[in-house]
């Protein structure tokens, strides 16, 4: 039988140092909290919140705080989502970035919560295309990043159902049949451009490199205002004069933004 209860004060206590950790505002989730734990909890032989919350905190595994974060969140993401947000980075951005960088020949891109890949990768594809033959000219490797352990490796593993808005001919130029199955595995064209990291988005952002690029989409979701603001402001300090900054649709920054909007869920730092 599911658990269906958790006492005020584990509640408090698990949504308190979720929070503290990974920015995730629980406070309003209680019965998704319950619902998608109750059956972790059995698994691991408990039959009450309570001590299952007080081990969580006290050890603070790395492999049991992931099975808890992936059943709180949702990995779910794929290729060509949002395609307006491409059209403009075909079609402005990179065009802009490429005349910007004519004489080092890097591009420094973030995919920030990149779940199971097909973002970078996505993101690869158009900047092979894009540059054409003076592809291996460049330097445009993708920083891909994400809080889950779990979704990183399928990332790595870089194979997929393809859906039908992908171009055919992109199916046949950057993606291999896998054997036995109906689906595909990136190519190694691509699969080598993208840089997978874990990261956790509350960390300081010091990274080498200022971007010229960070994609974080539908990741902000999961945050209250403040976190959003003080993550917002962390990305706008990575970013290069500038740069550009894209969240999804369903997003929205504040009004204190300090970005400029060029686009639907569009930003850039004033150069």
């Amino acid at each position: 039988m599911p658990l269906t209860n958790i006492s005020n004060e584990d509640f408090n206590k698990l949504v308190k140092f979720i929070h503290t950790q990974y920015g995730i505002d629980l406070s309003q989730k209680r019965q998704l909290v319950t619902s998608r734990l109750s059956s972790l909890l059995s698994q691991k032989g408990y039959t009450d919140f309570g001590p299952f919350v007080s081990e969580l905190l006290r050890k603070q595994d790395p492999a049991d705080l992931e099975l808890v974060l992936n059943r709180l969140t949702t990995n779910y993401t794929f290729f060509m989502r949002e395609q307006e947000h491409f059209d403009f980075f075909q079609n402005v951005i990179l065009p802009d970035l490429v005349k910007r960088h004519q004489k080092d020949k890097v591009l420094a891109i973030w995919s920030a919560g990149c779940s199971s890949g097909e973002e970078p990768y996505n993101i690869s594809i158009y900047i092979k295309e894009f540059l054409g033959a003076q592809a291996s000219q460049w330097d445009t490797r993708v920083l891909a990043t994400d809080i889950s352990q779990k979704a990183l490796a399928s990332a790595k593993r870089g194979v997929y159902d393809l859906p039908d808005t992908l171009p055919p001919v992109w199916r046949k130029k950057y993606f291999r049949p896998v054997a036995g199955s109906k689906q595909f595995m990136v190519a190694p064209i691509i699969r080598d451009n993208v840089i997978f990291q874990t990261f956790n988005l509350m960390d300081p952002i010091r990274f080498r490199l200022k971007f010229d690029v960070i994609f974080c989409r539908n990741v902000m979701i999961y945050f209250d205002q403040p976190t959003k603001d003080a993550l917002m402001r962390r990305f706008y300090d990575a970013l290069v004069p500038g740069g550009y900054f894209m969240i999804s649709h369903s997003e929205n920054l504040s009004k204190n933004s300090p970005f400029t909007t060029v686009a639907p869920s569009t930003f850039q730092k004033q150069r």
